[in-house]
């Protein structure tokens, strides 16, 4: 934040920042964007009328996943429960699933797939508690340290992200849709320049 003041930055746009409690670090606006809209309203136009069910990868993301299951028809949630190894880091044991997601589509929620191991080992814990399908959603494709190989083969029909980030070719796989933010934040720098309501718009999530 202090980076972007000293270059002259005078307001800041976000999308979906990791912890929303970041925007304090700013002296400046700061717009926290969300792409949750445009994420769930994919997932509705492409699996309408499938039995759907919001998954959170962990406890933490149990708010998230009952924003989602309102967008998506107050559909049913369910939890992976999950303990971290403090001597592998970046790595997760993956214990069983909370909630009944057995024969329904499942959409696995989170702000962010970088390595893949998380997205892999629920699509597997998912699939074992008998889920029909599994559909991957995050905003950031950060697709780190070969992440595109594991989700290839990870099991899930779809994995669905932003280009928050730029996605080279190359880390492109079958099975990954990638929506474009363009008009979100174009929506937004609008309504800071005529000086509408950026908060109406894009309300922070409850």
């Amino acid at each position: 934040a202090d980076l972007f003041k000293t270059a002259g930055a005078d307001r800041i746009m976000t999308v979906d920042l990791h912890t929303a409690q970041i925007q304090g670090l700013s002296e400046y606006p700061v717009d926290h964007l969300f792409a949750q809209s445009l994420l769930a309203a994919h997932v509705r136009e492409t699996y309408a009328g499938a039995d759907l069910a919001v998954v959170s990868p962990d406890a933490g993301r149990v708010r998230l996943a009952e924003q989602w299951a309102r967008d998506l028809d107050d559909c049913p949630i369910a939890i992976i429960h999950k303990t971290r190894d403090p001597l592998r880091p970046h790595q997760h044991d993956t214990h069983r699933v909370v909630g009944e997601v057995r024969g329904r589509v499942c959409v696995l929620v989170d702000d962010m797939i970088d390595t893949g191991s998380t997205v892999v080992e629920a699509v597997e814990a998912l699939r074992a508690a008998g889920a029909a399908e599994v559909v991957v959603a995050a905003t950031h494709g950060v697709l780190s340290d070969r992440a595109a190989t594991r989700l290839t083969g990870c099991g899930a029909r779809e994995i669905i992200v932003t280009n928050t980030l730029p996605i080279p070719e190359h880390e492109r796989f079958p099975g990954l849709t990638v929506l474009s933010v363009a008009p979100l934040l174009a929506r937004a720098i609008r309504e800071v320049f005529e000086d509408g309501s950026v908060t109406g718009l894009f309300p922070e999530p409850r």
